[in-house]
């Protein structure tokens, strides 16, 4: 028997004042889909490490595909407070369906709108943002993780066509997905993406399977053996890093949103649970140990909300920095993976079952907190913005 989803979102300074109503109407819409269909599956497929394809439907129906795609390509044309909000209630259910939609929005919308042709545009956009079709993102392979620029994967110039050769690994929605955006280098050495269709000759998709994290998400390989991919298929607009890194500012954006979500609903967990546990004649939420864990949480979340929103405010203007997404991306998965780290210990022995969303969270998280740059990358690209002096090399 599933459990009813009481989740209520904290608002500690009334951070829901700097909100329109449309934002509001927008994450109540979300809100209660995630109570509605998320929540009362979510554990059971976690459990049996299988993504719930039947919520795909629904994603695309709350406007989780690309949101900010403009209403022309199929979109919703919404603002980047808006794609914040939305990616935060998913992943408030859990971080492997949030994924699912940021890698559709940020990681195969995106490229499209920003980089692709017109004709590109028509032909992907609307079936993207319908989930007519799926998408995936294909940038990291087995010997190139957060130093991408050496990646092996490759295309030659065939006249009518490119020829295309190599792996990627840990992609998000590849089992399923229709197509994928693949970055490749050309015989110069650039760096150039490619729209690669399920069904072309040499491109597989085997799964990844014995995850202890993202459980409830598809993740799986790219492998092309000599695939033919016809001219048109190559984003004409951008070459060089840039272009992928351009998709990941999006794809960090929405975890820095997504990943506050996290915490606010351990944090809310371990707070209603600490109000109904007795011990020692008394609720547990009594007891100054308990108090100071709740206090350290909300105020963390409390931080990392003005930040986001902040954030988001910049980037509605086009001045957010990669450098300043890169800081709230980190920030908000710290935060979420220290605050799910106490709310387990606050449930005792229930925290670590599926009776609960903590250790779920946990577990997810530390994908969460390692995929879009890890935390340590983060902390180089703040150091490097303040500094002036790369680290990475």
């Amino acid at each position: 028997m599933a459990k009813t989803d009481l989740y209520e979102a904290p608002d500690y300074y009334q951070i829901d004042e700097f909100l329109s109503e449309e934002h509001k109407l927008i994450r109540q819409s979300v809100r209660d889909w995630v109570k509605k269909e998320v929540s009362p599956i979510i554990e059971d497929y976690a459990q049996k490490a299988e993504f719930p394809k039947q919520l795909l439907k629904g994603l695309a129906e709350i406007g989780a595909f690309g949101p900010t795609i403009p209403v022309e390509y199929g979109g919703m044309g919404l603002d980047y407070m808006a794609y914040g909000i939305i990616m935060q209630e998913i992943e408030r259910g859990d971080s492997g369906i949030r994924s699912t939609a940021s890698v559709q929005g940020s990681l195969v919308m995106y490229p499209i709108n920003a980089y692709g042709s017109e004709e590109q545009k028509q032909k992907y956009l609307p079936k993207l943002a319908s989930g007519e079709l799926m998408g995936c993102f294909g940038l990291t392979e087995p010997d190139h993780g957060s130093n991408p620029s050496g990646m092996v994967t490759n295309i030659k110039d065939k006249g009518d066509h490119y020829l295309l050769n190599g792996a990627k690994m840990w992609i998000s929605n590849s089992p399923f997905a229709d197509i994928a955006i693949v970055w490749a280098k050309d015989e110069e050495g650039k760096i150039r993406g490619l729209i690669v269709e399920r069904g072309m000759e040499g491109f597989s998709t085997p799964e990844t399977h014995n995850k202890w994290s993202l459980r409830a998400s598809a993740t799986g390989e790219l492998v092309f053996d000599n695939v033919k991919v016809p001219k048109e298929n190559l984003l004409p607009n951008v070459s060089g890093l840039k272009g992928p890194l351009g998709c990941l500012n999006q794809a960090r954006y929405g975890i820095a949103w997504g990943a506050l979500g996290a915490a606010m609903d351990c944090y809310d967990t371990a707070l209603r649970y600490s109000k109904e546990r007795i011990q020692f004649g008394r609720p547990i939420a009594g007891f100054q140990l308990q108090q100071k864990k709740l206090a350290e949480m909300i105020t963390e979340i409390t931080k990392g909300q003005l930040l986001v929103w902040r954030l988001a405010t910049l980037k509605n203007e086009n001045r957010a920095t990669p450098a300043q997404i890169s800081m709230a991306k980190r920030n908000s998965v710290e935060i979420a993976i220290n605050i799910a780290r106490e709310a387990r210990q606050m449930l005792g022995g229930m925290g670590i079952t599926g009776e609960y969303p903590i250790m779920r969270h946990m577990m997810n998280l530390e994908s969460v907190i390692t995929y879009e740059g890890t935390h340590d990358i983060h902390l180089l690209i703040t150091g490097m913005d303040v500094t002036g002096e790369n680290a990475f090399s």
